[in-house]
């Protein structure tokens, strides 16, 4: 029984309901791949996955790009930003592409929806699939603990943080952005305990949903975690093909088999 004085949970967000045609057989997801210029092996890994998968869908769930500005980047076709976009474009003609935005990339709007081919996804999302309910989220919302976090998301969310931040010039937001990142990751350092999902919200949020299963991203520990009798919470995988050892983890739905934990290149031969 939670303690008198603890804070009360925050409501559970309405969640989008997505279904999905009943001819697919095959849904894969992938998050937290911060995909940047200088990392060149994850961004052509994630280009190689996406082309020979065997998914009739790929679920992007947040944190594609290390950082996104705003979606004037575009306007440079030979930007980094506008290449991956191109590209995805190309692979949306013939599979379906889906996205959700973290924490990293929350800038992202209509432009990049539209250049990308991606189909958007609010956070959360239920996922009808084989009779079954998927709750599909980021996660970072969920890491209550995190309160410095918190108290930020909170505010970048707002129209008027983003409105301010986005009228300055492109290069003041790099600048920004990468102190913003380098902050991040000192005080991710400096922490004992890492943030983590809050049990209970998570439990809140699958009962509001009617859902028996939170697929998410953002912590970069997969696993797998009983939260209470039939509700579980599975932990995609990080990319990052400069690692040792490399990690490029897929999780794939099988209408027959279920979810499956698959390393990238092997995912693909595993039809």
């Amino acid at each position: 029984m939670p303690h008198p004085d603890a804070p009360a949970l925050p409501s559970a967000p309405a969640a989008f309901e997505l279904r999905v045609p009943a001819e697919w057989q095959r849904l894969e997801f992938i998050s937290d791949l911060h995909l940047q210029a200088g990392e060149p092996r994850t961004v052509a890994a994630w280009l190689d996955y996406l082309t020979h998968t065997t998914a009739d869908a790929v679920f992007m769930l947040g944190d594609l790009f290390e950082v996104w500005i705003g979606d004037d980047v575009l306007d440079d076709a030979q930007s980094f930003e506008a290449q991956c976009c191109a590209r995805m474009r190309a692979i949306a003609q013939h599979k379906a592409l889906f996205f959700m935005q973290g924490n990293r990339d929350f800038l992202t709007g209509q432009t990049f929806a539209e250049r990308s081919g991606c189909t958007w996804l609010s956070d959360p999302t239920v996922l009808e699939f084989a009779g079954r309910r998927y709750l599909l989220s980021h996660g970072d919302a969920l890491c209550l603990d995190d309160t410095d976090y918190q108290r930020f998301r909170a505010l970048a969310r707002t129209r008027a943080w983003q409105d301010a931040f986005l009228q300055q010039p492109i290069e003041t937001r790099r600048a920004q952005a990468r102190g913003m990142r380098d902050q991040s990751h000192s005080h991710q350092r400096a922490a004992l305990v890492y943030a983590e999902l809050d049990s209970q919200a998570s439990i809140a949020w699958l009962q509001a949903a009617r859902a028996t299963t939170l697929v998410h991203g953002h912590t970069h520990r997969p696993a797998d975690h009983d939260l209470a009798p039939g509700l579980r919470r599975v932990v995609l995988s990080d990319w990052d093909l400069d690692a040792t050892p490399a990690r490029a983890e897929v999780l794939r739905l099988d209408r027959a088999q279920g979810l499956q934990r698959l390393p990238w290149p092997d995912a693909g031969a595993a039809a």
